[in-house]
């Protein structure tokens, strides 16, 4: 962030704190109540240090033995010391040297991995990799080409080892306690995450924003004034511009927005519960339960009360990893809402679902439609235009008109769908736009549920149902 951006944040932040801000007590009551929960004790650490280092050892002799220029390193916050108690992932990344080929690395990582993991096994981000478990702890092992520096690398896990070195020498035991305040509150409010269901906070964006700001509460005093869209650049890189809500320049990378996952949505969620926060600290801005599932009883209240028609579009779920599906369950939301207020039948809201089944799901302020519609023409005097909407309604039986409405033709012709459901159950679904898979999925066959039909959704939604139904920021 360049010198004026950080003059003018703060001033900002003691303009409002001296009006809004709880005793700092307070604050610090809760920051100490919860670090007691966050912080792993020293037999926890001493734990995962010594999973750890087995792993490293493993990796290392797989490694050299295979290449002998590889080396092996922890990343991620476990080897920054900004892991949640509790947490149980530990990243081994093997390095070999860049004159490898490409399809060379792939091999040889999967063998080390196996080798390290005998359990494990492959998955595959932009290229595989093993993951598995050691004595309780979530464990992947990844190859990646050793740099010399983030602007040269060959896939995005290459960035990793820069960003932890990077971190180790910005974070000091303070500002790693507070990131993992941080990183507990962001989980505590559902926008901790980069995946691209959730489209939050990454570790790494949260260690970045802490040490911009210097610690958790200055962080929250900073984000509650944030005027979007917000520009950070930790290294005064100031050579790439993004349009992004949340701008945060890799300092390993300034052709890299960290945040730019992040939705405009979560950053607003982020800002809500900030000013919460700091109006009313409180440890249960920091716990995560889930919703109990609406009941069925409570469905058809909230149903009675609303007085929307609901419909729903069920089909199994694609066989797609999360970052993939979600992506085309968004894009195909969209599509389907494009569609049903086109055709007038004005959706009030909607979300999708996934789990072994995927629903798009709709409320509409309008069920059913007349038979007929309105088509307006062109003013008469534009003349060829005008003689064209005029020909092809003249002699149509079935249409109304052409008549003129002021300087107008109009003519009311006959609507093809009156109900949602007659749409949704017609081939036409499949000229909005879809994401492939869906579409895909879509033709081997769906169902449709209107109205109290949606009840079907509980057994397997009734979660999601009751955050639709009982929203909050």
């Amino acid at each position: 962030m360049s010198d004026e951006d950080a003059d003018r944040d703060d001033s900002t932040s003691e303009e409002i704190a001296g009006h809004d801000d709880p005793p700092d007590d307070s604050v610090q009551a809760v920051v100490g109540r919860v670090r007691d929960r966050v912080d792993p004790d020293e037999s926890e650490r001493e734990r995962l240090e010594a999973v750890a280092d087995r792993l490293l050892e493993r990796a290392a002799a797989a490694a050299t033995e295979r290449c002998p220029d590889a080396d092996v390193l922890q990343a991620g916050s476990s080897a920054r010391g900004t892991w949640i108690s509790g947490d149980r992932d530990i990243d081994v990344f093997v390095r070999f040297p860049p004159e490898l080929d490409r399809e060379t690395l792939e091999a040889y990582g999967l063998e080390v991995g196996h080798e390290t993991l005998p359990d494990g096994h492959e998955e595959y981000a932009e290229h595989p990799y093993v993951k598995g478990e050691l004595e309780g702890f979530d464990v992947d092992i990844v190859p990646c080409f050793r740099l010399d520096s983030a602007t040269e690398i060959r896939s995005a896990v290459d960035r990793t080892p820069f960003h932890t070195q990077y971190l180790r020498e910005q974070l000091d035991d303070e500002l790693a306690a507070d990131t993992r305040m941080t990183k507990g509150f962001l989980k505590g409010i559902g926008v901790y995450g980069s995946d691209l269901r959730t489209r939050g906070f990454s570790g790494y964006l949260t260690e970045l924003l802490v040490c911009e700001y210097g610690g958790f509460r200055p962080f929250l005093e900073a984000v509650r004034n944030w005027q979007p869209p917000i520009r950070l650049d930790p290294e005064d890189h100031g050579r790439t511009t993004f349009d992004d809500p949340l701008v945060v320049i890799d300092p390993t990378d300034p052709e890299r927005n960290v945040a730019a996952v992040c939705s405009a949505e979560n950053v607003a969620r982020l800002q809500h519960y900030a000013r919460a926060f700091l109006d009313d600290p409180d440890p249960e801005f920091f716990e995560t339960d889930e919703p109990e599932p609406l009941a069925e009883s409570e469905l058809r209240r909230h149903l009675e009360r609303r007085d929307t028609t609901p419909v729903a579009v069920r089909f199994d779920a694609p066989d797609l990893v999360e970052d993939q599906l979600y992506p085309q369950l968004r894009k195909s939301l969209d599509g389907i809402i494009q569609e049903l207020d086109g055709r007038g039948f004005d959706v009030l809201r909607a979300t999708a679902f996934a789990n072994s089944t995927c629903v798009v799901f709709a409320e509409l302020a309008v069920d059913q439609r007349p038979a007929v519609e309105r088509h307006e023409g062109p003013p008469v005097h534009v003349k060829n235009h005008s003689r064209e909407f005029y020909d092809a309604y003249v002699d149509d039986p079935d249409v109304y008109g052409p008549f003129l409405d002021g300087d107008r033709y109009v003519a009311e012709r006959g609507r093809e769908f009156t109900t949602a459901r007659a749409f949704l159950e017609s081939d036409q679904l499949f000229d909005v736009a879809l994401g492939a898979h869906v579409a895909t999925a879509l033709e081997e066959g769906y169902e449709i549920l209107v109205g109290e039909d949606v009840h079907a959704l509980l057994p397997e939604f009734g979660a999601e149902l009751r955050t639709y139904f009982e929203p909050t920021p």
